[in-house]
């Protein structure tokens, strides 16, 4: 069962394909959300990581945890299109078994801290309740015309 389907992520996130990472949202309350990602063999990272051992990059499981993340931060902001959660650290990042085509990968993120702007939140990524990945990642809340105006100046 959903919470969060694909169309309502994508009224969340910006991310956009090959780069949205989270499938559906099956558990979500204040300070902890669980998202889903299927990975399929038709993923484009696969390709050349590794052609003939198809692992997802740890860092793709890291940003799939930090998008989910992402969805529990600007869920409940009225405004949130006007608004963009930006990853500013990982932390504490280790990677337990190869995540392959066909697993479903469960994304468990709870919130450590937060505050106005910032949400430090720890997670796991768990296949068939297995440990796969843990890593805690620190996001920033920014305006979208703040971040658009200091990329145009860089």
């Amino acid at each position: 069962m959903s919470i969060l389907n694909i169309n309502e992520i994508r009224e969340i996130l910006p991310h956009r394909y090959p780069f949205l990472l989270v499938d559906r949202i099956v558990e979500l309350s204040a300070d902890r959300i669980v998202g889903i990602k299927n990975v399929t063999v038709n993923e484009p990272f696969f390709t050349g990581h590794f052609p003939d051992f198809p692992v997802m990059p740890g860092v793709l499981i890291v940003e799939a945890m930090a998008q989910a993340a992402g969805v529990l931060v600007l869920k409940y902001i009225p405004d949130r299109q006007q608004k963009l959660v930006l990853l500013v650290a990982i932390e504490n990042a280790r990677f337990r078994k190869p995540v392959v085509p066909g697993d479903t990968l469960r994304l468990e993120m709870s919130v450590v801290k937060r505050k106005a702007t910032v949400a430090k939140m720890a997670g796991k990524a768990m296949v068939d309740g297995q440990l796969v990945a843990e890593a805690e990642v620190m996001c920033k809340l920014a305006d979208k015309e703040e971040t658009t105006s200091v990329a145009a100046s860089t």
